[in-house]
């Protein structure tokens, strides 16, 4: 039985998770900030998305997400998935808003109060989210979250984009996906958006 899943902020990241899931069978609304006349059904307004979805999945730029939050109203006994990097540009470049003490994803389940709050997907590009398909290895995805019952349901939408998601503890631990996000991002520049990270054991 698939899942109700309400996609928050539906740019190319959300886009392409949205779609994804939609073609594996889960029925999905997209959240718009402002919906508009004759678009298409499953395009509705954040609160609408928010109520439907049993799962979010929280994909806008980082200086919108608190607004986007606010937005979808109450969020008790639902799943979000935070696919945000809190990045800023520092003197250096590109840099992370947060870290070493707390992180995005500990921010974003602040913000979401009564959410299961996990971090994932934020540490490759949307042109691999759509069916992660590498002839040399299975690409991974690290799941970061606190509410054990509720990470199987996560593990399982990840895996079904053709990741191998990997359990990689409490919320806590998106202290490091969000600089391994950031790394990803240092590495696209000269290996291209369409890598991604693997895990191999032996």
């Amino acid at each position: 039985m698939g899942e109700r899943i309400g996609i928050i902020g539906a740019g190319r990241v959300g886009g392409a998770l949205g779609r994804a899931w939609a073609a594996l069978g889960h029925d999905v609304r997209f959240g718009a900030r402002r919906p508009r006349a004759g678009q298409a059904a499953d395009r509705v307004g954040v609160a609408e998305a928010a109520r439907f979805g049993d799962v979010l999945v929280l994909a806008t730029p980082w200086p919108a997400a608190k607004d986007a939050l606010a937005a979808c109203g109450g969020l008790a006994g639902k799943i979000l998935i935070d696919c945000t990097n809190p990045l800023v540009m520092g003197p250096e470049g590109l840099a992370l808003a947060l870290g070493h003490a707390t992180s995005g994803g500990e921010q974003v389940a602040a913000w979401a109060a009564g959410a299961a709050t996990f971090k994932t997907l934020n540490h490759v590009g949307f042109e691999s989210m759509g069916g992660a398909l590498f002839a040399a290895a299975r690409p991974c995805q690290f799941v970061a979250g606190d509410d054990a019952a509720a990470k199987p349901r996560v593990m399982a939408l990840v895996e079904a984009l053709g990741f191998q998601a990997i359990d990689a503890g409490p919320l806590r631990a998106a202290r490091l996906l969000e600089p391994l996000a950031l790394l990803w991002i240092e590495a696209a520049r000269s290996q291209g958006r369409t890598s991604a990270f693997a895990l191999l054991r032996r």
